[in-house]
């Protein structure tokens, strides 16, 4: 059985804060151990399961965050950018299942350190006129590979998030958010064992394979900065339909791969800083 782990650091156990997860924050280099055992305790997991193969992919900002040295030496990484697919960088149709660890809920819900893809930048973003963001894309995404998600780690509103598109996946929620900064804390050790225990029970139960499903979808995204909208529309497909919104039609996971060269043109375009 192959194992696909993608982590993200908002969801991690204990951390709340932009301190917590962004260089060169004043516990940056603490939340990188936390992130790395949270990631660990999914390895033990899928290897109980009977996983053969674990490939993990460090899915958050800089993409340098998990510590190679700490980190579980049965897995294999993927670490640093830019990378074609981002967050989803190492998945192929060759997985059995997939594992979203330390994941936060989309931009305009009340969770910890929530957003989509690049903190303020954008402000909204629909999937064929529903509103997605980070979770939502991701397993859409992995049904275009017919790979099942089968667990998701986080605060409760990511937790939740995950749910709405598909409740037949575990969740784990490690913190509960009391406000996007603020969040009452699962202790580390439990949420250490649940997040092991549940990934090994949601992979031992996983026997449904998606739908391969290569039809066309819309995507829609609202960005802060109306130079960014301006300066997407060179790239063949790609719409404006107002002054900060762009839109464009593409199968799965291609349009995955399209939405990461979006952020690469944001990110040069703009200097906003995460979170703020």
């Amino acid at each position: 059985m192959k194992v696909y782990i993608s982590a993200d650091m908002e969801g991690i156990t204990g951390l709340v804060d932009a301190e917590d997860v962004q260089p060169p924050g004043r516990d940056y280099e603490r939340g990188r151990v936390m992130m790395t055992e949270d990631v660990n305790a999914a390895v033990r997991g899928a290897y109980q399961a009977g996983a053969t193969e674990v490939l993990v992919n460090d899915a958050h900002g800089p993409m340098r965050n998990l510590l190679p040295d700490l980190l579980d030496p049965r897995a294999a990484l993927i670490k640093g950018r830019p990378k074609p697919m981002g967050m989803m960088e190492g998945l192929t149709p060759g997985y059995d299942a997939a594992l979203c660890i330390g994941f936060h809920a989309r931009s305009g819900i009340l969770g910890v350190l929530s957003h989509s893809f690049m903190g303020h930048e954008i402000e909204d973003i629909w999937l064929d006129d529903r509103p997605v963001g980070e979770i939502g894309l991701f397993h859409t995404t992995a049904a275009a590979y017919g790979v099942p998600v089968v667990l998701l780690t986080g605060d409760d509103a990511a937790c939740g998030e995950m749910t709405a598109w598909d409740p037949e996946i575990a969740t784990v929620p490690v913190k509960f958010a009391k406000d996007r900064f603020a969040a009452q804390l699962v202790p580390v050790a439990e949420a250490r064992a649940a997040i092991e225990t549940t990934t090994q029970a949601a992979l031992r139960a996983s026997n449904t394979v998606p739908t391969v499903n290569r039809t066309s979808h819309r995507l829609a995204v609202r960005w802060q900065s109306a130079s960014v909208a301006s300066h997407l529309p060179a790239i063949p497909g790609v719409t404006r339909t107002d002054d900060r919104t762009v839109t464009v039609d593409a199968p799965m996971p291609d349009l995955y791969r399209l939405f990461n060269l979006f952020l690469r043109v944001a990110t040069a375009l703009t200097s906003n800083p995460p979170y703020c």
